[in-house]
């Protein structure tokens, strides 16, 4: 078996330091070519170690670096350990409030809830805003049973021919299976949807939100139109109550909704609940009073004022 003579090794001496750093010359730059200088990487390694230990200053900056790291890390861990204990402390109090429900109100109640778990047959159905600060069960006293709800932002109701989506799916099963004798749509002070809705502009933005609160987009039209010399906040209040009459109309648009509301066994109902002064507005769409083919003007009964 031949024996392969390991490669003679150069003893010629390092170069300087001074020359350590030296460009190579182009003939030899080949990182993989014959020509690579295997003695240059070890003396330029030699070179920067030597930096290094003349540098003092390179040594402490780093660990003063990192005893920062340090720090900002024990603050993270501090903060992150304040928000465990505070988000235990709320499911704590949501135990509570589960717990005072159960003694309360369910055990006290037990043959209510347990008709309830057979089958519901609400006479309302309620669409609101998901804004937190209008809960119609809370402000109106709905109690388990009594409404069917579903909360979307600004508390809009889609048309008919704009095609699916999570509030007409609710209306079909609410006025076709549970049967409900009333639509309520409640709209709200201050709502952020609306103030989406009238802040748009006239490019295109790709949002959620715009996607979604065009489709109040006839309330916006009609308030620029009748409200076009107020303030903004004044516009946005006037286009709070006229994207609940347009949601009204939009309802109207499905054929087995329209079908109940001519023959009587369907009502909708409108409100606005503000709760700066905590007041509460409600009206009713007259649909014999309305003309709707020729003019889509549309007539209303019944209006109250809660205050």
């Amino acid at each position: 078996m031949a024996i392969l003579a390991p490669a003679s090794v150069s003893k010629d001496p390092l170069p300087s330091s001074s020359s350590a750093l030296t460009p190579l010359r182009s003939s030899t730059q080949q990182i993989f070519g014959p020509k690579f200088k295997f003695r240059q990487i070890g003396q330029t390694q030699l070179s920067l170690s030597t930096s290094f230990k003349k540098s003092s200053g390179f040594k402490l900056k780093g660990w003063r670096h990192s005893e920062g790291i340090t720090q900002e890390f024990q603050v993270d861990k501090l903060e992150t350990a304040a928000e465990v204990e505070n988000e235990c402390d709320f499911f704590d109090k949501m135990k509570h409030r589960f717990l005072s429900f159960k003694k309360q109100k369910f055990m006290e109640n037990l043959e209510h809830y347990q008709n309830l778990a057979d089958g519901q047959a609400p006479k309302f159905m309620v669409i609101a805003c998901a804004d937190s600060r209008v809960c119609p069960s809370n402000i109106l006293g709905f109690q388990p049973g009594e409404a069917f709800i579903v909360r979307n932002v600004a508390n809009m109701v889609p048309p008919c021919e704009s095609g699916p989506s999570e509030t007409n799916a609710a209306l079909e099963f609410a006025v076709n299976s549970v049967k409900v004798e009333n639509i309520l749509v409640i709209g709200h002070s201050r709502c952020g949807g609306i103030h989406a809705l009238m802040s748009m502009q006239d490019e295109e933005d790709p949002s959620f939100i715009r996607s979604w609160v065009l489709v109040g987009k006839n309330a916006r039209l009609n308030t620029k139109a009748a409200a076009s010399s107020l303030s903004f906040d004044h516009q946005c209040s006037h286009c709070e109550k006229e994207s609940v009459n347009c949601s009204l109309l939009n309802l109207l648009t499905y054929p087995w909704i329209e079908e109940k509301v001519r023959a009587g066994a369907l009502s909708l109902h409108g409100g606005y609940y503000n709760f700066v002064d905590c007041t509460f507005e409600k009206w009713t769409l007259d649909y014999d009073g309305s003309n709707l083919k020729e003019s889509k003007e549309v007539a209303f009964r019944n209006r109250s004022f809660w205050s």
